[in-house]
């Protein structure tokens, strides 16, 4: 007898198709699945929309979230002047956003670096200076690799958090931190990613985190530069952008020997 595996994938329900390719429906399996698709990629889509539009609607008009990124915007800005740079923590997909908004701040000369929980825990905390900020990213503000990580953090080192709570108290992620040195960035969404597309997959919250991270490197930017954009430049030279930074340059610079010679 041929032995089977132990370890099946599970089974995919199937749709109710005949022989001719034709569902109960009336319509082929193509035109069928075609309007699955569809319709689930515009359903996701308008979750990510609404969760945005209730995150602006959030920071526009509650307070904690204001205060929250004024005093992040202003820590920032402090720790880079003094020399410091902002340390990036997060794990699985929050992790992923963090490597980013990491990118995006460097590309502004803001800074950054990235540290894993874990690798903190066995010998990265060293990159963690004086002079730093931390920022934390992680929607439940219970990941566990973040919990392990925060005892062993600089008592004054100002932490703030990107997570789905909207006020202190409810945050266990300053539980124990110093009066004065924590700062929540209200990153919730409306309806429950369960709810949405029936799994706890990290879609909407990414999303929000994302955004929210943008906004705050943007307004790190425009605090400490005159010009964000001419320092964007100066740190990116490649690709199509860095193409397109030349050849303003060389504009500008046309353009000012014109006035020059005129």
């Amino acid at each position: 007898m041929a032995s089977t595996s132990m370890f099946q994938r599970p089974l995919t329900p199937t749709s109710s198709i005949s022989s001719s390719g034709m569902s109960d429906a009336g319509t082929t399996f193509k035109e069928s699945t075609g309007k699955s698709v569809l319709s689930t990629a515009l359903h996701v889509i308008r979750t990510e929309r609404d969760a945005l539009t209730a995150l602006e609607d959030l920071y526009e008009n509650d307070s904690v979230a204001q205060d929250g990124l004024n005093n992040a915007v202003n820590v920032i800005s402090k720790s880079v002047n003094c020399g410091g740079k902002v340390v990036v923590s997060g794990v699985g997909k929050s992790g992923k956003i963090g490597m980013k908004i990491v990118a995006t701040m460097n590309s502004f000369g803001v800074k950054s670096a990235f540290l894993h929980p874990t690798e903190a825990l066995h010998g990265d905390l060293g990159m963690i200076g004086d002079n730093d900020t931390m920022l934390i990213i992680t929607f439940s503000g219970r990941t566990a690799e973040i919990l392990a990580l925060l005892p062993y953090l600089p008592p004054k080192l100002s932490l703030i958090a990107v997570t789905s709570h909207t006020s202190l108290p409810t945050c266990t992620l300053f539980d124990s931190r110093l009066s004065g040195h924590s700062i929540l960035l209200p990153a919730p969404i409306p309806v429950s990613e369960v709810q949405s597309f029936g799994v706890a997959a990290p879609t909407t919250s990414t999303t929000v985190a994302l955004a929210l991270t943008d906004a705050l490197a943007i307004a790190v930017a425009r605090r400490l530069h005159l010009d964000p954009s001419i320092v964007f430049q100066g740190y990116h030279p490649g690709g199509a952008i860095g193409r397109n930074n030349v050849l303003l340059s060389k504009g500008t610079a046309i353009s000012n020997a014109a006035v020059a010679d005129f």
